[in-house]
C-alpha cells in the first residue's frame, strides 16, 4: 500500500473486530513503528502495555460499558461534546468537522435535533438508551483480541512544564505511526475513552494494568483485524468530512487564508 493511501484511508473503528488473535509479528511491527516516532532530544517518553488476557480485557470492557452508561445517563457526555454534534448533511457539509449522527433508533429519529437536549435526555433515559449503548460498548471492547495501554514516563511528563508538551506531542506521533500501520495490516483501532469521562473509573484501569507510580497511563486502545463488512451500532455517526485547506491553512500571516487548494 502506498503511504498516502494509508493516510487517506485511516479511520476509527466503531464496529466489531474479527475474533482472531493479533499475530506476534504484527504486534512487534506496531511497536517498532511506535518506537520510530520523533521525540524531543530523543527522549522516547512512551511506554506500552499489550493486553491479550481475557480476564483483563473483559474487566476493562465492563468498566468502559458502565462508564458509557453513566456518562450518557447523566448527560455529562452530551453537554461536554455537543459543539461537535451534527444532525444534517447540510450542516456537516458547511462545517466539515464534528460527527454526523446519521443513525439513531427508530423511536428517537423524530427527535433528532432535540436528542441531546434536556428533553431528549429524559426520553433517552426512559427508553434505557444509555444502558443499551453501554452494553454495546462493553461487547465491542470485550470482543477485541488485543488492548494497548499507552503511558508516559513521569520524568518527562510533568504537567505545567515544557517537557510535558514535548512528551505528549511525541506520544501523538508514536500513536499516529501505529494507527497508519493498522491500515496497512488490515486492522482497526479505537480509543477506549469513556472510563476517562467518569471520575474514578480510569484509576481502576490503572490498577488493573499494574501501572507503576513513575508512569502515567494516558490512553487505552482496542485493536483487531477487520471483517469484510461492519455492522453499525444502534446509535452511530460518520466523520469522514475534513475541513477545506482554506479553513485551516494560512499564507504568510494568519490574516490570509490559503486560496486555490480547495
Amino acid at each position: 500500500m502506498e503511504f498516502l493511501d494509508a493516510v487517506r484511508r485511516r479511520r476509527t473503528t466503531n464496529g466489531a473486530f474479527l475474533p482472531d488473535a493479533v499475530s506476534e509479528e504484527h504486534q512487534r511491527l506496531l511497536m517498532e513503528v511506535a518506537g520510530r516516532a520523533p521525540s524531543q532530544l530523543n527522549s522516547q517518553p512512551w511506554r506500552f502495555v499489550i493486553v491479550e488476557e481475557r480476564p483483563a480485557i473483559e474487566a476493562i470492557a465492563r468498566i468502559s460499558g458502565e462508564s458509557m452508561t453513566e456518562a450518557m445517563a447523566h448527560g455529562t457526555f452530551f453537554e461536554r461534546y455537543k459543539p461537535y454534534f451534527r444532525f444534517s448533511k447540510e450542516e456537516m457539509e458547511r462545517r466539515r468537522d464534528g460527527m454526523l449522527f446519521d443513525r439513531l433508533p427508530a423511536p428517537l429519529r423524530p427527535f433528532t435535533s432535540q436528542v441531546f437536549t434536556a428533553r431528549g435526555q429524559k426520553l433517552m433515559n426512559a427508553m434505557r438508551v444509555p444502558q443499551s449503548l453501554g452494553e454495546e460498548n462493553r461487547k465491542l471492547v470485550a470482543g477485541s483480541p488485543l488492548l494497548l495501554g499507552v503511558m508516559l514516563d513521569r520524568s518527562e511528563y510533568r504537567p505545567g512544564e515544557l517537557s510535558s508538551f514535548y512528551s505528549v506531542f511525541s506520544m501523538g506521533a508514536a500513536m499516529e505511526n501505529v494507527w497508519l500501520t493498522t491500515v496497512e495490516l488490515g486492522m482497526g483501532i479505537q480509543f477506549i475513552s469513556f472510563p476517562m469521562e467518569v471520575p474514578g473509573r480510569w484509576d481502576e484501569i490503572v490498577r488493573l494494568l499494574g501501572v507503576p507510580d513513575d508512569l502515567e497511563l494516558m490512553a487505552v486502545y482496542r485493536l483487531g483485524y477487520l471483517p469484510a463488512e461492519q455492522r453499525r451500532p444502534p446509535i452511530d455517526w460518520t466523520s469522514e468530512q475534513r475541513k477545506r485547506p482554506s479553513q485551516y491553512v494560512f499564507r504568510g500571516t494568519c490574516a490570509t487564508p490559503q486560496e486555490g487548494w480547495d
